[in-house]
């Protein structure tokens, strides 16, 4: 079964994701758990988790139909020791957050080396802080999003997620959630079948199939390896419609959570019902 849903706002408490997720047809939903442009944001209260847990039951979002979004300003990988820290404190933050609601996945940007420290560095300060967030706060997965590229960001090729899951000491609670648009940006080609299956042969081969947890389902503004994160709506951006034919009949992508980010809420039930068509 294909779980199809967006990132829906949370806007007047948590509990309004799982019911604005309902009312656009969807089976999974993607949310902030707090404000995404904010260190300090406000504390979830007793009021909040009951009714995000209650409404989850009312409306049928099981755990595997759920994938929240860390924060923007985090960065796991940052070069200097105050935004390190920082970034840290706030991922635990996010990781109590899930484990309160009972979300079971914590999706995240992997980060950034900002130019000041080598690759390599960045890579081994991200699977550090997974393992301190993993020792802290048990059964929430956190999954690796892999990124366009853009900027000194890492996590655009698949070596630098394999690279922190060979770091992370509990592999049982790490994943990968791969975002369409930026894969393509990424350099990744894979407009056609056969760039597609290559894709899925080179994420298996380099990072293990196991590892998925969810996916972003975005066309993309701008054209292959250009390494620009721009989303754009289903069939109007580079990968074209057929992508996504192709996409919603592929098995492997059944039982985790297909997240749409594309740029206009107002169209998310209409794709998803035309995702839900080409899946059936």
């Amino acid at each position: 079964m294909k779980y199809l849903g967006a990132h829906v706002s949370a806007a007047g408490g948590v509990e309004m994701a799982p019911r604005n997720a309902h009312a656009i047809g969807a089976t999974a939903f993607a949310l902030f758990t707090r404000n995404q442009k904010q260190w300090s944001p406000k504390p979830l209260t007793a009021e909040n988790i009951a009714a995000f847990r209650a409404a989850c039951v009312e409306l049928n979002f099981g755990p595997d139909q759920i994938l929240a979004h860390d924060g923007y300003l985090i960065n796991l990988g940052h070069p200097e020791e105050e935004g390190l820290e920082k970034s840290r404190a706030a991922f635990l933050d996010e990781m109590k957050r899930c484990e309160l609601l009972g979300i079971e996945l914590l999706n995240f940007h992997p980060g950034s080396h900002l130019g000041k420290i080598p690759e390599d560095e960045c890579l081994s300060r991200i699977a550090t802080s997974l393992n301190i967030a993993h020792e802290r706060v048990p059964g929430v997965t956190t999954v690796i999003e892999n990124t366009a590229g853009q900027g000194t960001n890492i996590g655009h090729r698949f070596e630098h997620i394999a690279a922190i899951i060979d770091r992370v000491e509990d592999k049982t609670r790490v994943g990968v959630c791969i975002d369409t648009a930026h894969t393509y940006a990424a350099g990744y080609d894979i407009r056609e079948a056969e760039g597609y299956e290559r894709m899925w042969r080179d994420l298996d081969r380099i990072v293990g199939l196991r590892y998925l947890r969810g996916m972003h389902i975005n066309d993309s503004k701008k054209a292959l390896a250009t390494r620009v994160d721009r989303h754009d709506h289903l069939g109007a951006g580079t990968l074209g419609i057929d992508f996504f034919r192709r996409l919603m009949r592929d098995d492997r992508l059944d039982g985790i959570p297909l997240i749409l980010e594309t740029p206009d809420e107002s169209k998310w039930a209409e794709e998803i019902a035309l995702l839900r068509g080409f899946a059936s």
